[in-house]
């Protein structure tokens, strides 16, 4: 445990509680955007420090990726150790919490920054992933999709050697492993072309699509408000909703612990466990819910869930900023 962890309050004070209850009863129709810091309860690192600044080095672009055999090899080493950290992982409270303010038609979007599905496991609907999913690969050249599990298993049997050393899990799929690129390491090849396969999230350097973007930019006209929930907005990939919505008069809310780009934006901000503050949320604005989970042990059918379960799929649109 850190001398960080030991200073950030696991719970929300009750004034600011009070504040962030009072705030989502008057505007309901919420646009939730997330990042990192909402899984690092699923054991899953984060990027960034309580004062937004890097952790470590910044992650591979894709110029480095595309334009490096040592690179690629550097990359997948790291991401063999790194995988199962994020392969494993669990939805914590907070993934949980969200499902069922969505449930409950609290949540009119939810646009996350992170690559790693919780909130689809924790049965979110129409989730709109700004950067990808770490859990699929695609061929560059032949358009080819797999599973990142089923590369895992590749990796592991042709590379024994680096397959059974320890690293540190890092943000999303890394590992805090010194590789030296130049050294023999196996990297995956796609099984129908054997081009170069690549993880189908947004590397830095990489635009997101467009279209998600635009989707996002068109569930943000429809919200009442935004809150953000586990990011530091330092860069502008998801800074740039919250700058819209004060351009739009929607205000802005965050649960964040630490600085955030947006704290001048802010008409409200909570500095505290993201899972403790978005759980006492749903225990306020829908206590008969949470008896009934807790006793029943499943969320019972609401109108919201019917309504959603046809939804569009995710939609959205574009920048080279990318934060994790």
């Amino acid at each position: 445990m850190t001398e960080s962890d030991l200073l950030t309050p696991a719970a929300p004070a009750p004034d600011a509680l009070d504040a962030l209850h009072a705030f989502v009863e008057r505007h309901p129709r919420l646009f939730v955007l997330t990042g990192a810091g909402i899984s690092t309860d699923s054991g899953i690192p984060g990027y960034r420090d309580e004062n937004g600044a890097w952790k470590r080095s910044p992650p591979i672009t894709l110029q480095e990726f595309t334009g490096s055999e040592a690179w690629r090899r550097r990359y997948w080493a790291r991401s063999m150790l790194g995988w199962p950290a994020v392969g494993f992982a669990q939805p914590n409270g907070a993934h949980r919490a969200l499902a069922r303010l969505d449930s409950a038609g609290y949540v009119s979007a939810l646009v996350t920054q992170n690559v790693d599905g919780l909130h689809q496991r924790a049965g979110s609907h129409g989730v709109i992933e700004l950067h990808g999913s770490i859990g699929h690969v695609h061929c560059l050249d032949c358009g080819a999709q797999y599973t990142r599990a089923s590369i895992q298993p590749l990796l592991e049997a042709n590379n024994p050697e680096v397959a059974g050393a320890f690293a540190a899990p890092a943000a999303d799929g890394d590992a805090h492993l010194d590789f030296d690129g130049n050294l023999p390491f196996a990297v995956p090849a796609c099984a129908a072309c054997g081009g170069m396969l690549k993880p189908s999230v947004v590397f830095f350097g990489e635009n997101v699509p467009r279209e998600r973007v635009a989707a996002a930019a068109v569930a943000l006209d429809a919200a009442d408000a935004v809150l953000v929930v586990g990011s530091s907005l330092m860069v502008y990939s998801g800074y740039r909703f919250c700058a819209w919505a004060q351009e739009r008069g929607k205000p802005v809310a965050a649960v964040n612990f630490g600085r955030t780009r947006a704290d001048p934006l802010l008409a409200l901000k909570v500095e505290a466990s993201c899972a403790a503050t978005l759980e006492g949320l749903t225990a306020r604005l829908m206590p008969r819910f949470n008896e009934h989970e807790e006793h029943a042990g499943q969320r019972p059918d609401t109108a919201a869930d019917t309504a959603r379960s046809g939804g569009e799929p995710p939609r959205t649109a574009t920048n080279t900023d990318i934060e994790r």
